[in-house]
């Protein structure tokens, strides 16, 4: 059976445990009274590696902080079924998940052949646009029943502004990623699987927007 720690009904908001599990069907994820087991995302390739044709000139594109949606900010694995929201038990990220997102986002834009280069505050030189990218939606979602694989939801909403914001840009970006089974290591692939996803299509829509001063 799949076990889940149900969420008190003002989780939602102030993202705190209630006490007691609540079981969902299908087949068991992890023991009770087991150690926590930890996992990762953000490990996949985001896009495909590759020499640009000929010289790019760079464009400095600072990060500025971002919301995460609070009650998956932290190292648990948030699910929804229906109007109730739980977290998968005995299971954590190896480090808070918007940790990890932000890691992630900086590794997609490293590894990109494109024109940005991501920057943070504290670095020489003046960045002529500035990228905020708040995660709306980082979940698990039991939409076809507690005992069916579920699929990962993240939505992120980027904002792409230049000079004293005098020139904005914006897009939300959504992307669904079914789990192959409804077991931990299952969704925690979906999880990596759409992190993948969804950054790619935020630095292909940056490295586009961005355009390079003189």
């Amino acid at each position: 059976m799949t076990t889940m720690r149900r969420l008190a009904p003002a989780t939602m908001m102030a993202g705190v445990l209630a006490a007691g599990a609540l079981a969902l069907g299908g087949c068991a994820l992890l023991g009770g009274g087991k150690p926590a087991h930890l996992y990762r995302f953000g490990q996949s390739a985001v896009g495909e590696p590759g020499q640009p044709s000929a010289p790019v000139q760079s464009v400095g594109v600072l990060r500025t902080p971002g919301p995460f949606q609070r009650e998956a900010a932290g190292d648990r694995i948030l699910t929804v079924t229906g109007g109730k929201a739980a977290y998968i038990a005995e299971t954590r990220w190896v480090a808070p998940a918007q940790t990890l997102f932000n890691q992630a986002v900086v590794a997609a834009f490293d590894a990109n052949t494109g024109p940005v280069r991501l920057v943070s505050r504290g670095e020489p030189g003046s960045a002529p646009y500035a990228l905020r990218l708040e995660v709306r939606n980082f979940e698990s979602r039991y939409d076809n029943g507690s005992k069916a694989a579920p699929v990962v939801v993240i939505r992120v909403a980027a904002t792409l502004s230049a000079g004293q914001a005098s020139s904005v840009r914006e897009r939300m970006f959504e992307t669904q990623v079914r789990a192959g089974d409804n077991r931990v290591s299952s969704i925690v692939e979906a999880y990596d699987g759409a992190v993948a996803q969804v950054l790619g299509e935020i630095v292909a829509w940056t490295n586009a927007e961005a355009r390079p001063t003189t």
